[in-house]
């Protein structure tokens, strides 16, 4: 149940940072908006060393810097495509591909669902899936590069977890830290590389700084469900995030929510139930 509370902060955490950050990427270059998402999630993980610690071997160092570089490029990739909108129809789809990896690469590992749990996993796909969108949806259909990057973005996000997964029980924060330096390096380095060809209008430093805060605290609340539960079950439960998305367009934005988007987040709500029982 602990390893549940925690995928669904994660989930909750995960769906407010990519709000914010997709809606600061359509005032500014995304490239600017992740150069000051990256640095904030890094701060946040140094505010919180004194009280988790950390344990600094080389697996540790290693599976964290691999989640940085597809942090990174899964920042990049998935603000970029919230930009091009619509965020009701590609945040789900970019979590529907970072469910499924994660999930293969747990049953691949020896992880076993029960039925009620497998049940719960199914439904929970369904409910990303039906969180995208209905029927009506047609009129904001998103185009063939938003949809590539989506793909993408989900992939990225997809290995960002599965290295978190990888890193040792007993390493703390090790990985997070290891990963916030590697992506904030590899970002700033982006920005400082390519200054003269990219906009230069600043982003909404609010919205910017905001959604790496909460991606860093989603971070943290992943890495420690899935050191207490089965990267399958976790990574399905992070994975229902678009329900926040959508969410906040709806309130924020005026997205319109069809029956099949509020038919997901009952199917999700009851997705979770099962996930527990199971």
């Amino acid at each position: 149940m602990v390893a549940i509370l925690l995928a669904l902060a994660s989930s909750l955490g995960y769906g407010g940072a990519d709000f914010a950050g997709g809606l600061a990427s359509r005032d500014a270059h995304v490239f600017r908006v992740v150069a000051a998402a990256a640095p904030a999630g890094l701060v946040v993980n140094l505010l919180l060393l004194p009280v988790l610690g950390a344990d600094w071997s080389a697996s540790a160092v290693a599976w964290g810097a691999g989640s940085g570089l597809a942090s990174a490029a899964a920042f990049t990739l998935l603000y970029q495509t919230l930009a091009l909108g619509p965020m009701s129809i590609l945040s789900p789809l970019t979590a529907v591909i970072s469910a499924v990896i994660p999930v293969g690469v747990g049953l691949l590992e020896g992880e076993r669902l029960g039925t009620t749990a497998a049940l719960g996993l199914l439904i929970a796909v369904l409910a990303i899936v039906l969180v995208g969108g209905g029927p009506s949806a047609e009129s904001s259909r998103p185009g063939r590069v938003a949809l590539v990057l989506a793909v993408g973005a989900g992939a990225a996000i997809a290995a960002q977890l599965i290295c978190l997964h990888q890193a040792p029980a007993g390493s703390g924060l090790a990985p997070l830290l290891a990963g916030s330096v590697v992506s904030s390096g590899v970002l700033l380095g982006a920005v400082t590389t390519l200054h003269g060809r990219i906009d230069r209008r600043p982003p909404r430093w609010g919205l910017a700084i905001g959604s790496g805060a909460l991606s860093a605290l989603a971070n943290l609340a992943f890495l420690l469900a899935v050191r207490s539960g089965d990267l399958s079950i976790v990574a399905v439960i992070t994975a229902l995030y678009p329900g926040a998305t959508v969410l906040l367009a709806r309130v924020v934005l005026g997205e319109r929510l069809h029956p099949a988007q509020f038919a997901g987040l009952a199917a999700a709500a009851l997705a979770v139930s099962l996930l527990a029982l199971g």
